[in-house]
Order: C-alpha cells, then sequence, then structure tokens
C-alpha cells in the first residue's frame, strides 16, 4: 500500500473525524479509502450510462443531445414533466 500525506481544511477534518469517534471506522485511512471506492463505482456507472445514451443517439433510438436527455431524466426523478 502506497503511503502519503495530505492536508485537510478545518470542516473537512471534522467531518472526517464524525465516522471515527462514532466507530464506524477505525482510520481516516480506512473511511478515504472507502470515499474514493464508493467515487469509483459510482464514476463506472456514470460512464455505462453515458455508453447507453451515446449507442441510442448513434443508432437513431433518439435525435435528442445527451444533455437533453439528462435535463429531461433529472426532471423525471424530481417528479416533474
Amino acid at each position: 500500500m502506497k503511503r502519503q500525506s495530505i492536508s485537510f481544511t478545518a470542516p473537512n477534518n471534522e467531518w472526517l473525524n464524525a465516522p471515527i469517534e462514532y466507530l464506524e471506522y477505525s482510520s481516516k485511512s480506512e473511511l478515504i479509502n472507502d470515499l474514493i471506492r464508493q467515487a469509483r463505482n459510482q464514476q463506472k456507472q456514470i460512464d455505462w450510462v453515458r455508453l447507453k445514451l451515446e449507442r441510442a443517439e448513434q443508432n437513431g433510438f433518439t435525435n435528442d443531445s445527451k444533455e437533453k436527455i439528462l435535463a429531461k431524466s433529472k426532471s423525471l426523478l424530481n417528479g416533474k414533466l
């Protein structure tokens, strides 16, 4: 495992300390690694959706742009149309 030193702003440091104080994590390293793992998984999902949108656009499924499809999806998720 690589070892690195990083600095945090006071609010971020307090936020990172809370789960450790409540024994959800044993160290900041464990917490940071979990946050990075979650971000990587989220990025995989985003990449998958982006790929599906690009394939749909290329196959003539829709003439809408990725931005328009995303805006419509967000509005549907928020209960608006």
